[in-house]
């Protein structure tokens, strides 16, 4: 029976199979016609009366039983056959069918009527949208294609399955619905039918500035209260809704609210599906058995410039893609009128004909009248030939694909919402442009197409039979019928029967009180003799958050396969790790006090070593106040270097799905993260963070700024619903952190406070300087000025900025105020309400590129100069990279004593005199040149590199002790 069933599936005797393909036994081997080319021709029938006699066996199973017994029977037999050393067809492939048969199909619960005339007059009013903004102005662009291949889909899914926002108790009961972005003009105009845009708004479509109009695509940014989900930028909308997905699951398993019932639908197109991040996380989703996701995929075969797999067959491709990852997979390819054709094709002639035809020739005949078809189709043989001889070239032209047809949609999408144990992908055959006409139907250019001509409007109308006059047509009016129309009261019961209306976005969620800084991080205002990193300080007070009793739950920590490179696996047994099947094996580490964890219960979400991943979990944990109305607070904790750099289109993602929550870069800084080098060593996230609007960016050096930041950040998602979150950087550098100052706090939050004042003097003539230093080089800030102040009799005060990116808002803000009140007083940014009453040039040093500092130069009152961590990180120990970019207690020190001079200050034999007195010198290449290149060799030539600088060491109170310096005072003491 093995034999004879691997022999049917690698379709060794076609001529048998050919017998049987109208038999109930193709709906399971038939299937597979094409999957076995490869193997053909190792495998021969030996004995076809045998083959014969074992496929009328499973015909009688399935005849008597059903498909799902005969599926369970041949997959025992598979089973039993791999434990005999029998390798059976690894089948990936199935043949161009639908999955679901004529006869299997529920009976439409619809009126189809009256959903087409709904469909035709969302179809126009889209369409109208995007001719019109176009005969306004070019520069608008839009899209009618894609739409126009999807309106199908969707509207099945609205009038049929997309479940509405919330119930009578408040709580959200809504699906989520990630919806293809270029199909965006065919949401708005249903919402317009729905009465929720008007003809205002629909007119002023790609047109946002003034207030009226739409966004191009899905952004919940511009319209809070209408779109879920941000999906313009291609795979992320795909990736992202998986993880929606899960922490439904994650949310439910731990008993915090319930989500059962409730699906996430994700509409992608087919061309989206080739970036990485459509498919990176999809055997995540079968391996954690999401029944609550089903996926449809609008196959009409053209990307922008053409078509997706020309030479093959896309959805063959995501056929094999999705089933090999474990999914539920439902081919929806022909629409009803070739359900007779399929019926008289005994000898499964038609089917191959189909099976062989490449994506290309679908687009060429999507793109072709009947005429055509009949001779490309069914021309290449006599009875092909025969089995539509009957029907008119007009006829064949109507033969729909899948994702036209209603009946075979919602036959395709109950049976994904019924089906469990897997997430389920429908993959929907369409044509790109359907219904606007030979200009544009299956078009190579169609994607690009934002005009018609008056005719194809004419045409348009026609074609779906809309009330529309000549006049009413050519202009693009758009049509709504009266409220009290057969069509509107159908509409608008479908949706009042499904929950309300969708897409439909809570804005704002329920509040919640914030714990105060006290409470969670109370060791981090007094001063601790032991030494430790601001990442453990983090970790200590996220210990202290989870604990908290009515906040504690709703916390949300996310790592990605770093969880002990950060010191937080104390809380693998404190809160578990989340796994859905619990914990199926004891672990290696159980005998240990803290053993690795994992809970269905569990609070920790670990992701991995995808990045990706834990960002689209902490964005669905940051959106669960509007998606769940159950506000919960992710902490993703990562190595600070692969967030922004590598992630930062889902970070944009985040920021425009309005999301909360902290991200914590972890082993951040340059220099602070010492031997790892180039590829780990972060100088730039907090430049790439200050581009994004909604992102407030902290570098603080001590454990009390920590704490000060948390609570702020707190209290701005829970309790006053900022649609912000929080980018803090946490070193692993260990050093004492000092108790907090009195007064500190305001500045903390503002961006800098004064934590160092200079040594008073009234002497004019006084050298001043003023040091500004974030995150750990804060410390070095803080030494150069014991250094100048001790050896040079310079005063220096010294500022901890916590945030250049929150000091640069303000000055925006600032700015812009002034010129929109020039009648008024001006008002002073923060920087210059700090510097302007202080004395002295301005120096500024981060473990971050220069740029970072020079985000404020715009604000700062006097000569100003910035140092940083520009070019490639480097492998060494903490005081020889800082050495090396120069923003060590020496570095920051000369800094100042050259402005000084520069200004005339002093005289130049102190910057002399301080070079000889410690040995410092700058080398001939600056950090950020590449010091093998001829042109760098060339350019220096001559230039004698410096001996290696001696590093400062620090005495018991922290501050620097330079070995050429005590050297010198002692043999000055002598003299």
């Amino acid at each position: 029976m093995v034999r004879a069933i691997e022999t049917e599936w690698s379709s060794a005797a076609p001529r048998v199979r050919s017998k049987f393909m109208d038999q109930p036994s193709n709906r399971i081997l038939g299937e597979f016609s094409r999957s076995g080319s490869a193997r053909d021709k190792d495998f021969r029938d030996e004995d076809p009366l045998e083959t014969r006699e074992w496929i009328e066996s499973v015909d009688s199973v399935i005849q008597h039983k059903g498909v799902r017994r005969g599926s369970a029977l041949l997959r025992e037999v598979f089973n039993h056959a791999r434990s005999l050393g029998v390798r059976p067809l690894t089948v990936l492939n199935t043949s161009c069918r639908n999955t679901i048969g004529a006869d299997e199909q529920p009976s439409y619960p619809g009126d189809l009527e009256l959903e087409a005339r709904i469909t035709a007059l969302v179809r126009w009013n889209a369409l109208a949208m995007v001719v019109r903004a176009n005969k306004d102005s070019t520069e608008l662009g839009g899209h009618l294609a894609s739409y126009a291949s999807a309106a199908d889909l969707f509207e099945v899914g609205f009038n049929h399955f997309f479940r509405g926002r919330t119930t009578t108790s408040g709580a959200s009961d809504a699906d989520l619905v990630f919806l293809q972005p270029h199909a965006g003009p065919g949401v708005y105009a249903r919402a317009f039918l729905e009465g929720r845009l008007t003809e205002e708004n629909l007119a002023h479509f790609r047109r946002e500035t003034a207030g009226k109009g739409l966004s191009s695509y899905p952004h919940p940014w511009s319209l809070p209260e209408f779109w879920q989900f941000p999906t313009g930028s291609m795979g992320l909308g795909v990736i992202t809704a998986i993880y929606q997905g899960r922490f439904m699951r994650y949310l439910e398993d731990r008993g915090l609210i319930r989500t059962t019932g409730r699906r996430v639908w994700g509409f992608y197109g087919d061309g989206e599906m080739d970036e990485p991040e459509s498919t990176g996380a999809l055997s995540l989703a079968a391996r954690e058995g999401l029944d609550n996701l089903t996926f449809v995929i609008n196959c009409n075969l053209q990307r922008l410039d053409g078509p997706v797999r020309g030479n093959g067959s896309i959805i063959r491709d995501l056929e094999a893609t999705f089933s090999g990852a474990g999914w539920n997979v439902i081919k929806l390819m022909w629409g009803s009128e070739w359900d007779p054709l399929f019926k008289r094709d005994h000898d499964g002639l038609l089917r191959n004909r189909l099976d062989v035809l490449v994506d290309g020739e679908l687009q060429r005949l999507g793109a072709r009248d009947g005429k055509f078809n009949r001779e490309y189709v069914f021309g290449q043989s006599a009875e092909l030939a025969a089995m539509v001889a009957g029907m008119s070239d007009t006829e064949l032209e109507a033969l729909s694909r899948g994702g036209h047809d209603p009946v075979k949609i919602y036959a395709a999408f109950d049976a994904a919402v019924r089906h469990k144990g897997a997430p389920t992908v429908v993959l929907a055959l369409t044509r790109k442009g359907f219904g606007l006409g030979r200009t544009a139907d299956s078009r190579m250019g169609t994607h690009q197409q934002k005009k018609l001509e008056p005719e194809a409007l004419l045409d348009f109308r026609d074609r779906f039979q809309l009330p529309l006059t000549y006049e009413q047509a050519s202009c693009a009016e758009f049509l709504r019928p009266d409220v009290n129309s057969p069509e509107m009261r159908y509409l608008l019961h479908r949706r009042d029967t499904l929950g309300g209306f969708l897409p439909s976005r809570s804005a704002i969620g329920p509040a919640l009180a914030a714990p105060t800084s006290r409470s969670f991080g109370a060791f981090s205002f007094r001063q601790e003799e032991r030494e430790m990193s601001t990442t453990i300080a983090f970790v200590r007070m996220l210990q202290n958050l989870m604990k908290d009793r009515s906040l504690g739950a709703r916390v949300v920590p996310i790592v990605a396969d770093e969880a002990r490179t950060f010191g937080m696996q104390s809380l693998f047994r404190q809160s578990g790790i989340y796994s859905h099947c619990g914990q199926l094996y004891e672990p290696e580490d159980s005998s240990d006090f803290l053993f690795y964890n994992e809970s269905k219960t569990g609070q920790i979400l670990q992701e991995g070593i995808s990045e990706a991943g834990a960002l689209s979990s902490w964005i669905a944990a940051g959106t669960s106040y509007s998606h769940h109305n159950f506000p919960t607070i992710p902490f993703y904790t990562f190595y600070s270097i692969f967030g922004f750099q590598r992630v930062g289109d889902l970070i944009w993602a985040a920021a425009d799905s309005r999301a909360r929550g902290f991200l914590v870069g972890g082993t951040a800084g340059r220099t602070s993260l010492s031997g790892e080098g180039l590829q780990h060593q972060d100088g730039s996230s907090h430049l790439a963070a200050s581009a994004v609007p909604n992102c407030r960016a902290w570098d603080p050096c001590f454990a009390y700024e920590l704490a000060v930041i948390l609570e702020d950040g707190l209290k701005a998602m829970m309790e006053r619903h900022e649609d912000v979150f929080y980018y803090i950087t946490a070193m692993n550098e260990n050093y004492v952190h000092p108790a907090m100052p009195a007064d500190a706090g305001e500045g903390i939050l503002r961006g800098m406070y004064r934590i160092r004042s200079g040594c008073e003097t009234r002497d004019s003539s006084v050298a001043r300087v003023q040091l500004l230093g974030a995150g750990t080089i804060l410390r070095e800030a803080l030494a150069a000025a014991e250094l100048l102040e001790k050896d040079w009799d310079i005063v220096a005060d010294v500022w901890s900025v916590t945030s250049f990116t929150e000091l640069r808002r303000a000055g925006l803000e600032t700015e812009r105020w002034n010129r929109l009140h020039v009648a008024e007083p001006s008002r002073l940014s923060w920087v210059e309400q700090c510097l302007m009453p202080t004395q002295g040039p301005v120096v500024a040093a981060s473990d971050y590129v220069r740029a970072v500092p020079d985000l404020i130069r715009t604000w700062v009152p006097r000569r100003f100069v910035t140092l940083g961590t520009d070019g490639f990180g480097r492998s060494d120990r903490r005081a020889e990279l800082r050495r090396f970019f120069e923003v060590d207690a020496l570095a920051i020190a000369f800094a100042a004593v050259c402005v000084l001079v520069q200004e005339e200050t002093l005289p130049r034999t102190v910057a002399m005199r301080f070079q000889e007195k410690y040995g410092y010198s700058l080398p001939a290449l600056a950090p950020w040149e590449d010091r093998r290149t001829p042109v760098a060799s060339a350019r220096h030539e001559g230039i004698e590199e410096p001996e290696e600088i001696e590093q400062p060491t620090r005495d018991a109170s922290g501050r620097v002790v330079h070995a050429a310096a005590t050297q010198a005072a002692t043999q000055m003491d002598k003299a």
